[in-house]
């Protein structure tokens, strides 16, 4: 991932490991900024000398590009997706989880490289999110201004998480009450409307904001952290149902998809990793997470790309299946910016949790 971050700061979004098929020109600026929070977690955990210099480029793009004001006098910042960044054909659009996420690669890079961001663009950012929250909790989606601004015309399932732990990230920098307050009633909002649910979707980006509210632990929080807890058990049991079990395709054994996708994977490791930061220790849905997570970092290291031009690399999918679309197959011969960055993150998280175990410390 740092050998494809250009000079400008904008990583190679798409590479395809068959010379026949051509990458697509677009580029998400939402998997721009979760890669930062990737990258600023290795760096964390191995230190690595190149790291700095990448993400320096990749946060200068971020604000330089993307982030400004809704309007002109405005005290809000939005991260904007552009029609000729995204080469798509939606009008000009600030997104949700790109203000999340924006917190996420900003404050990530801080870690790393201290005093990078200004705490008035973060708290800008912050502004933006409480703006978009609805009186129950719930999220706008969007801020479209051809459309006249907020807009919920579709929803997301991982914007609100996005945000969400932008905002507790915010608050662990910034101890005001509004991100707090904010970020405690979008989760608040998830548990109560999926608590009678007998299916619940598999809500990665909520266990991350998850872990992290509750991870304050000296602060009173304005929402009942067992109701979290709870929300948190019924997206991993939802999470493990899906897991693939069937000795008959071990190369598919530990994937979440039964059609060998790497990134939903990944994903749903990244929340169950989170999870066994707030579970009780003595609940037994843990054991379950871990023998899931050790089947699932197997299930990844095995489709890693180990060597070329692209080691180190996730393509979308394990293999070519006959029987799928010529699009699933395209997607075996893909490899997109997230599928590395869910994956290293996963793999990560995996290995911090090891490493507690064997050192037998929460450090």
């Amino acid at each position: 991932m740092v050998r494809h971050t250009h000079a400008d700061g904008m990583f190679t979004y798409y590479v395809s490991l068959d010379p026949k098929i051509t990458p697509t020109k677009e580029y998400n600026i939402l998997r721009h900024a979760a890669t930062m929070y990737a990258i600023s977690m290795y760096y964390q955990m191995y230190q690595d000398d190149n790291v700095p210099a990448a993400l320096l480029r990749a946060g200068q793009y971020l604000r330089d590009e993307c982030i400004e004001p809704l309007s002109e006098g405005s005290d809000m910042l939005a991260v904007w997706s552009r029609p000729e960044v995204t080469h798509s054909r939606r009008p000009l659009t600030a997104i949700l989880g790109g203000a999340g996420l924006g917190l996420v690669a900003l404050l990530s890079l801080e870690d790393v490289c201290p005093n990078t961001t200004s705490l008035s663009t973060l708290r800008a950012l912050g502004r933006f999110i409480a703006y978009t929250q609805k009186p129950d909790g719930s999220f706008y989606t969007e801020y479209i201004p051809s459309k006249g601004g907020r807009d919920d015309s579709w929803s997301s399932l991982y914007y609100p998480g996005e945000a969400t732990l932008g905002l507790v990230m915010l608050y662990e920098k910034d101890p005001c009450d509004v991100w707090l307050n904010v970020s405690s009633k979008a989760l608040e909002f998830l548990a109560i409307s999926r608590k009678s649910r007998l299916r619940v979707p598999p809500d990665h980006w909520a266990l991350l904001a998850t872990q992290r509210l509750l991870a304050l632990k000296s602060v009173d929080l304005p929402v009942s952290r067992e109701l979290l807890v709870n929300h948190g058990i019924q997206i991993c049991e939802a999470i493990l149902k899906r897991q693939v079990q069937n000795p008959m395709r071990s190369n598919y054994d530990g994937a979440f998809t039964s059609n060998g996708r790497t990134t939903p994977t990944a994903t749903s490791l990244e929340g169950l990793l989170a999870a066994l930061d707030f579970l009780p220790e003595d609940y037994p849905l843990r054991s379950r997470i871990e023998d899931a997570a050790r089947r699932g970092i197997a299930f990844l290291v095995r489709t890693q790309i180990k060597e070329g031009d692209f080691a180190g690399a996730f393509p979308g999918a394990v293999g070519h299946r006959r029987l799928m679309s010529r699009l699933f197959n395209r997607r075996a011969s893909w490899v997109r910016i997230d599928y590395v960055q869910h994956a290293l993150s996963a793999m990560i998280q995996y290995d911090h949790f090891i490493y507690k175990q064997n050192v037998g410390t929460d450090s």
